[in-house]
């Protein structure tokens, strides 16, 4: 059921952004480095990345598509990997230095010691973008409570994401 609904949501928005006119700027596409403090226990640091699309319905508000993948190993040397794919509307004040701020649902991969599990994850966070040139801008930083629900828990995470933000 999770997958038919992600499915869904992925070609609403690509279907969105195919269908956009000829409007400057309505796309932008983020890519960078993330970093997850992820709750377990023990707790432990993963570094990644992170890739998001938004298309701008309006200047303030846009509709996010968001990918990552984290990587690292918890205590006693067992690798681990999560990735997560959320969407959702996100609002920002247009300008110079822009802030922002989303809620983002979907879903989260857990692979660790030969076993995956997948859960339900939310994304709530904020952060501010810098124009720098043209069609280029600075993700300066954002921040986002992350909650996912591996083992029948809530884990209650932390992610930190930093990169360049191609407009078009």
């Amino acid at each position: 059921m999770l997958r038919k609904m992600l499915l869904v949501f992925g070609l609403c928005g690509f279907a969105a952004l195919g269908a956009r006119a000829q409007d400057e700027n309505k796309v932008e596409v983020f890519g960078g480095y993330s970093y997850l403090h992820f709750h377990t226990n023990p707790s432990t640091n993963l570094n990644g990345w992170e890739l998001a699309g938004q298309y701008r319905f309006r200047d303030w508000l846009g509709g996010v598509a968001d990918f990552d993948g984290h990587y690292g190993s918890f205590s006693g040397g067992t690798g681990a990997s999560t990735h997560t794919f959320l969407f959702g509307p996100q609002v920002s004040m247009p300008g110079r230095f822009s802030p922002f701020g989303h809620l983002l649902l979907g879903g989260a991969h857990l692979s660790s010691g030969g076993f995956g599990n997948s859960s339900f994850s939310m994304a709530l966070g904020a952060g501010l973008d810098y124009s720098l040139k043209d069609k280029f801008s600075w993700r300066v930083g954002q921040v986002d409570y992350l909650l996912t629900q591996f083992g029948g828990g809530s884990q209650n995470n932390f992610r930190f994401s930093t990169g360049i933000i191609y407009r078009f």
